[in-house]
């Protein structure tokens, strides 16, 4: 839901970092791999779930041009032509685009039943290999990305009769986001090895608004933008097929900036709630006992004045990964042909950062009045403190880092039956997702201390107009400002890791006419990663 993904995601050996990312269009796909389990230790990060390899169709071995067209119900097209062409035994490229389109399929009971989830998208993929002589190959790629979607159709679940409404809030929200990916895979074929070097760039840029309330009052908005610049270097060397002993070793890093701002704005109804649970914070009447049948009221007001309330957030996550790994299978263990050995191991550094800027400002007064009561009855008003006009301001401003290393193994055994009849195999392996910063916490951060400080800045100002023979009285009904909450306490989490113990079976009986599979597995993952709404709704 945020943050980093469980699952890796590499394109044309180029990985895709970021989870905003990973929808993009499947034009010119040759064949994807589904890795399954933790593949820590030659991929890293975010791969503890596994791993999707995406390929594209290679101009050296598919040439032609494709055209597709395609149209369906509630007005949806799409339409993509590429080219593939070879021109000689050394070189070949492949050049396309795409564009589709999306009616929508709801509509919004707020804005005159207007569709809500239209939606368009287009873009181009090309790609040129190069082959400088027999042992060399250079492969270059770059595809770019536009699409500007409408959102969201979320409506009201009763739980008691399991009925959905129908979307119906007042502020239109929607998504849009660029994205471009470009690469180029170096790869030299020795006697007695292969060395790669992938080298990849991606620059994302979005923005999303809601209607963060989804219904149709004005209640609270969000609107996030990020702009996001990755770099990756991938560097292994690896042994030839079908040797008895066959190894990979690597080094991989990357540098991701990512700059995020996503400020939330409380409207009108927004603020009357807020006008409420603000104004809770200090008394609405204090009696003071002044004899057998008279007595005082002493009553503070507050109320908020500001009409809409800005919470804005700035945040800069700079992300540093860098790793060395190694794997190595023996076959022909012991002289038993059919018996192989694994092991892995990769050492996994990562440093991340967050510098945060968020803050808001708000308006209200405050002011106190007196009742004189005789016999139950109100016979005198007195003003103690005329209402005066305050501000109050909550900001979080600062940076806070944390570096994390990771060791993460694998090991297996798998028996190999004879006349590739199956095998049968056991594995242990280590997988992690990264930590970070959960910037979402902000707003209700701001939330709790704006209350704290408003509670604090209207005691001083109330006390001082309290009559000296009330004051300890009155300052006994005024709870304490609370502590303001630690954005690094509150916004940090730690990595999630897990441990794979795997024992199965391949089996292709009476001659690949019976095909079976079959595993008993155990996970173990510890702090696991969830999402959770905090108390106030806010975040």
């Amino acid at each position: 839901r945020i943050n980093t993904p469980s699952v890796g995601l590499y394109v044309d050996n180029i990985p895709y970092i970021d989870k905003s990312a990973f929808d993009f269009d499947y034009s010119d796909i040759e064949r994807i791999d589904v890795l399954r389990g933790p593949q820590g230790t030659l991929y890293g990060r975010n791969a503890m779930g596994g791993l999707i390899k995406v390929h594209t169709k290679s101009p050296f071995s598919y040439q032609g041009t494709d055209f597709r067209i395609g149209a369906g119900t509630h007005n949806q097209y799409n339409t993509s032509v590429t080219h593939y062409h070879r021109i000689n035994e050394r070189f070949a490229f492949s050049a396309g685009g795409f564009y589709d389109y999306e009616g929508g399929f709801f509509r919004n009971a707020a804005l005159n039943n207007k569709k809500i989830d239209k939606g368009q998208s287009a873009g181009g993929r090309a790609r040129a290999i190069y082959l400088p002589s027999e042992n060399w190959k250079l492969d270059f790629n770059v595809s770019y990305e536009y699409s500007d979607q409408g959102g969201y159709p979320y409506g009201l679940y009763d739980k008691t009769t399991g009925d959905v409404a129908q979307p119906a809030y007042n502020d239109e929200s929607s998504y849009y986001r660029n994205l471009l990916n470009a690469g180029v895979n170096i790869e030299h074929q020795a006697q007695n090895f292969t060395l790669s070097a992938v080298t990849g760039y991606q620059f994302l840029k979005d923005r999303m608004f809601l209607d963060q309330d989804f219904t149709a009052r004005n209640t609270y908005t969000l609107e996030q933008k990020q702009r996001i610049n990755t770099i990756s270097e991938e560097i292994v060397m690896k042994s030839k097929e079908n040797r008895r002993w066959q190894w990979a070793t690597g080094i991989f890093g990357f540098y991701q900036w990512l700059n995020t701002t996503a400020p939330v704005t409380f409207k009108e109804d927004g603020m009357a709630m807020m006008d409420q649970m603000l104004g809770s914070v200090i008394p609405s009447k204090i009696e003071v006992p002044m004899g057998p049948t008279s007595s005082m009221n002493i009553m503070p007001a507050l109320k908020i004045t500001s009409t809409r309330l800005p919470i804005n957030g700035d945040f800069e996550t700079p992300l540093l990964n860098g790793a060395l790994f190694h794997q190595s299978t023996f076959r022909d263990v012991f002289g038993l042909g059919g018996l192989s050995f694994t092991a892995g191991l990769r050492l996994d550094y990562e440093k991340m950062k967050m510098d945060y800027n968020s803050g808001t400002a708000m308006d209200y007064t405050v002011g106190i009045t007196g009742q004189m009561v005789q016999n139950g009855q109100v016979i005198r008003d007195i003003t103690m403190m005329p209402e005066t006009a305050l501000t109050v301001e909550s900001k979080y401003e600062g940076s806070i880092s944390k570096d994390y290393l990771q060791l993460l193994p694998k090991f297996a055994l798998q028996y190999d039956f004879k006349k590739n009849t199956g095998n049968i195999y056991l594995t242990v392996s280590k997988g992690y997702r990264s930590g970070g910063y959960n910037i979402q916490m902000f707003s209700d951060l701001l939330q709790s201390s704006l209350r704290n400080d408003m509670m604090k800045q209207s005691k001083e100002e109330i006390m001082p107009h309290v009559p000296d023979a009330y004051k300890e009285l009155v300052e006994g009904h005024f709870p304490d400002a609370g502590v303001n909450p630690d954005a690094r306490a509150a916004t940090m989490y730690k990595p999630e890791q897990t441990w794979n113990y795997e024992v199965g079976t391949h089996l292709n009986l009476f001659q690949n006419r019976l095909r079976a599979d079959a595993a008993l597995f155990w996970l173990e993952t510890r702090d696991q990663q969830i999402s959770r709404f905090a108390q106030s709704g806010l975040g």
